[in-house]
């Protein structure tokens, strides 16, 4: 089905982009690493299949925002500047993308500039409702939750960690499970229900 206007640039907006994907799979090796100590840039790239290049350019605004810090020396490289149970895959998503939000005009603080008319609009509180229940989402799960729903609690990784520090690692994305938890919020408890004719899936 094909999506048109105001439509499609909302479910457009719905969609993480590189940025906000490969930042949350670089913190959680981050956080599986735990007591290892500083982690090269080059090995969280190996391990999760992702651009070195690409994550050299993540990794300044997760600094600047306090979330990770740099070490210099033989055995340096990045490293969490907070406990993983209180960095939330939310904040990671907001420094690298930006607000959470499905539509220009549900921004926090100046959606309604981006718009005349967004004050009648009504559609605009359903696009709010869609945009909280996201963020809610995101705010609620931190890179420990993911550590541990990946079978590997943040810190209980060192010893594995310092051996394969330039090694292939495990991989996988550690927030597979992220999309679902979105959908289960926005639809409730029955998310396997079937689609109406004509629903956008």
């Amino acid at each position: 089905m094909r999506l048109r206007g105001s439509l499609r640039e909302c479910w457009e907006g719905m969609k993480l982009s590189t940025k906000g994907r490969y930042g949350v799979k670089a913190m959680y090796e981050l956080a599986r690493s735990g007591r290892a100590g500083p982690l090269p840039l080059h090995v969280i790239a190996r391990r999760q299949g992702l651009s070195q290049h690409y994550l050299e350019q993540l990794v300044g605004p997760l600094r600047e925002a306090g979330l990770v810090r740099s070490v210099r020396g033989a055995q340096g490289g990045y490293e969490l500047a907070r406990p993983p149970e209180e960095i939330t895959v939310g904040d990671v998503v907001r420094i690298l993308e930006g607000p959470i939000a499905v539509t220009d005009c549900t921004v926090p603080g100046v959606g309604v500039e981006h718009c005349g008319r967004a004050q009648g609009c009504v559609a605009r509180g359903v696009w709010e409702r869609v945009s909280e229940s996201i963020a809610r989402v995101l705010d609620s799960i931190t890179l420990a939750d993911l550590c541990r729903e990946a079978g590997d609690p943040a810190g209980d990784a060192a010893g594995e960690a310092a051996g394969e520090r330039d090694g292939e690692g495990r991989g996988g994305c550690p927030a597979r499970g992220v999309p679902e938890r979105v959908t289960r919020e926005r639809h409730g408890p029955g998310t396997n229900r079937r689609r109406r004719k004509g629903e956008v899936r």
